[in-house]
Parts: C-alpha cells; structure tokens; sequence
C-alpha cells in the first residue's frame, strides 16, 4: 500500500473540494440572505484541513496500485461527506443536528436524494443551491473529475476510475488515455445539465429553479429547493422535460459519447441494456397508466404524464414526484419501489443493481434451465452478439448476492431499531439503491427518525453509491495483507 501518496492524494482532493464553498457563498452574496459566513468558515476549514494532510507527504509520487485506488475512492467519498455536513452544522437558522447534517451530505453526495429537512420554500437561497450543488458533484462522480487533473500531478488515475465507475464491467475506456475518458464523461454530463437547464428556464422555471433542478435531474439525486418537488409548478411540460433528462442520464454515458461522435442514433438502437431499459419503463408507465384510469385517480392526460413521470423518476433512482405516489391505488406504490432495484443503466449517474446486471441474471436463469433439460450442452450467455465470459457473470451473481444478504442485515437493523416494517423495507431499498423517497414514514421525508437509523442509512447510501464491493473490500483480511 502506498500510504504516503495515498495521503498526498486525499489532501489534494480535499482542498479541490473546498473549492466548491464559493458559489453558494456567491448565491448568498447575491441574495443577501445571510448564509455566506457557514459556507467562507467551511472553506477554510476544508483547505486548511486538506493542506495539512498534503503537506507532510508532498514529494510521494509513487503508482498507485489496484488496492490503493479503492482506498482513496471509500476515503475521499467518506471525508467529503463529513466536511460536507460542515455548513448545515455552521448554519445557525436550521439548527440540524449532526446525525442531520451528515444524513443531508451524505444523501447530496451520494445522489439518493433523501432529507431531514422540511419548510425548504423558506431556507435561505444557499443552503438551497448547495444542496442541488453536492447532488450535481456527486453525480458523476468528484473522482473522475479529478481523475482528468492528476495525470498533471504526475499520479496515474486508471485505478481511481476502476473503483468509481459503476457498473460490472469496468475495463472499457471511452479514449485511449483516462483522462480524456473522464474528460469526455464531463463534457457529456455538463453538455446535459445547460440543455436540462434551458430547458426548464424556457418552460417557465426561475433561472435559479431552472439550474437547481438541472443539477439533481441529470445528477439523478432528486433534490430540490421546494417541499413539493416538482409538484410545486404544476406543469406537465416541466414534468414531462425531467422524464426525458432522467431517462437520458439513466442511460451509459459511453452510449453517448458514441452517438455524439458518429452523429447516429445506432449506439443505443444496438445496445442490448438501453433496449431492456427502455422496455421497462414504457411497460411500468403502460401499467401505471391502467391502474390509475381503472381507480379513476386521473384523466388520460394527466394520467399518462403521471404514470410517465414518477416511472422514470423511481425507475432510474432519482426520486422527483409531483404527486404522493405512495397513496396511489393497488399495488402501484411497492412496484414503483421494486423499479428502483433494477434501477439505471451501468456507468449512468443513476443507481440500483443496473439494468444489464438484471438482464445477465435472467440470461443465467434461463440457461441453467436449458441445462436441466440438456446436461451436457454448452450454452453461451450473450448480449446482443457479444459473448459474456463466466466470470462476469460469477461477478453478478457474487454481487446480487451480497446485496441481498446487505438488504437484509440493514432492514433487520432498522427494525430491531423500532422501525415498522413497511418503513424499514422502503427505507433500506431507498438508500441502498440511491432513490430517495420511500413509503410510510419516509414518504414525505427522513427527519422522524432516530439518529442511529440515520447513521444506518447514510451507511446503506455510501454501500450503494460505491456499489456495494468497493466499500466493502476494505472489510476483509485479504485487502490489508502484503
């Protein structure tokens, strides 16, 4: 392990990150609204606490190796989430606890978009950007922007990317050199966020709603600066605008990047899991729709932009709603949920288990049934034409597996913890799987919890956010032995 360069790095990334106090502290600035002062002492606060740590080791510069990637990787998302905590504790007027203010980064961070917080209408304008801010970082993740600076630094990044990048197949580079992947990653997610942005502005928005909300749709986080969510604006132009950048951020940035360099829409027409993906929430919104007109909740059109919208906010994980959908009729309000496991595509900014992981799962299904019937035939698992190899499969399986027995330990947690059942369940899928909103007493928001429960689900945030085996490597003898 390289201790030294790993310090190196952590303390670089850090004083990076206090770089983002600045524009809430300009939006306070601009506003007048009296926030300013939380968000200058964090910054100085985070430089001073990231130079200390850089200083001491600044001459280390050796490669790092595989293990040290994923130690830097769980390092750096653990620490920013605690100096990200800093300014909802310096902020006088909201007076969050620190089991809040943790709760609060770690769901921005991570893009679950869960919160503590309620009367948000009248927060200061801020704290309400830092929020979409952190969510919008958190996204695409900080260590692949950081990725495409530390060639610079004379540090190789491929090792920090293989530990980021979700998804189970995380060898293939969109350019030759990773720093132009990362940089081509960013170049995409900020080319989404302005047309989301214009988007929003030009369908009636506030310039300010129209970036804050440009932020958490295509981060899929799920925040915003109003209690009603999208609901606040009652428009079905604004809602059916998020469906398409949601679904558009649910899909493989690599599929973008494609498209945009051939000019041709033939990328996501081949690719196997966006077809799957797409599938999925056209059948959910199709069932949606038909449960609620046979309810009589709705009329057609308002009906169909309902059905579409919330399919598309749970399915990929983000966790906008514009009405309750957890007192929707029959069965609709668990299916939505369940959507979230399967959840976006892999190397999105969305979460859950990935579309292909469950598309290779019931590959497998299938063959081992095939088997039952001819023992001794060979049958391959393929996506499109492509052939999967038995390890990537034995890695998915690996993978559902842990998350299930995960899910598991941490429901059973909550509900030993004096949880109801239905919270629990929801609860744990909802930041497991990076959503959000969940169903009984999380429906509307987390604040009624406890402070143990909170720290649980900020840990569930970090497990899924990290997909599971990142975070959970660090756990086991075999990662510390030389």
């Amino acid at each position: 392990m390289q201790f030294a360069t790993i310090t190196r790095i952590l303390g670089l990334l850090i004083m990076v990150f206090s770089l983002t106090m600045i524009p809430p502290s300009v939006v306070a600035l601009i506003y007048q609204d009296g926030g300013g002062s939380a968000f200058v002492l964090t910054f100085f606060l985070t430089i001073i606490f990231g130079f200390s740590i850089y200083f001491p080791k600044r001459h280390a510069k050796s490669e790092l190796k595989v293990r040290d990637g994923f130690l830097v990787v769980v390092l750096f998302w653990t620490v920013l989430s605690l100096m990200g905590a800093v300014p909802f504790l310096l902020m006088g007027s909201m007076d969050m606890s620190l089991a809040d203010s943790v709760f609060e980064a770690f769901s921005g961070l991570t893009t679950t978009g869960a919160t503590v917080i309620s009367g948000l209408d009248s927060l200061p304008h801020s704290i309400l950007y830092y929020r979409q801010q952190l969510q919008w970082l958190g996204g695409m993740g900080i260590i692949v922007l950081a990725v495409a600076i530390l060639p610079m630094l004379g540090i190789g990044g491929m090792q920090l990317y293989r530990a980021e990048t979700p998804g189970p197949m995380k060898d293939n580079k969109l350019t030759p050199r990773i720093a132009g992947t990362a940089k081509a990653l960013w170049y995409i997610y900020l080319g989404l966020t302005i047309a989301c942005a214009v988007s929003y502005w030009l369908a009636g928005m506030t310039p300010f709603d129209a970036l804050a909300h440009s932020f958490s749709t295509v981060a899929i986080g799920g925040f915003s600066p109003h209690d009603a969510s999208i609901g606040y604006f009652d428009s079905a132009t604004i809602e059916l605008i998020a469906s398409l950048f949601m679904l558009l951020s649910g899909v493989n940035f690599s599929l973008h990047f494609m498209a945009v360099r051939r000019l041709s829409l033939s990328p996501y027409i081949k690719d196997p899991e966006f077809r799957s993906y797409l599938a999925m929430l056209v059948g959910i919104s199709v069932l949606c729709l038909t449960v609620l007109l046979a309810y009589d909740r709705f009329d057609f059109s308002d009906g169909l932009v309902k059905s579409i919208f919330h399919t598309v906010s749970i399915a990929t994980t983000t966790g906008f709603a514009s009405s309750d959908f957890s007192s929707w009729p029959s069965f609709l309000p668990v299916l939505l949920i369940l959507t979230s496991f399967a959840g976006a595509c892999a190397a999105s900014t969305g979460g859950g288990i990935k579309i292909i992981r469950v598309l290779l799962l019931f590959k497998q299904g299938f063959r081992e049934i095939k088997r039952l019937v001819h023992p001794t035939g060979v049958f391959l698992i393929k996506l499109g034409k492509t052939s999967v190899s038995d390890r990537v499969v034995q890695a998915v399986w690996g993978f559902f597996a842990t998350y299930v027995m995960l899910f598991l330990i941490l429901m059973i947690l909550l509900m030993a913890n004096g949880i109801d059942q239905i919270t629990a369940f929801s609860a744990v899928a909802a930041c497991l799987n990076n959503l959000g909103p969940g169903l009984g007493d999380v429906a509307v928001n987390y604040s009624g919890l406890n402070d143990f429960t909170k720290y649980i689900l900020s840990f569930a945030m970090l497990l899924g956010r990290l997909e599971i085996f990142t975070l959970l490597v660090l756990f086991t003898p075999y990662f510390w032995r030389k």
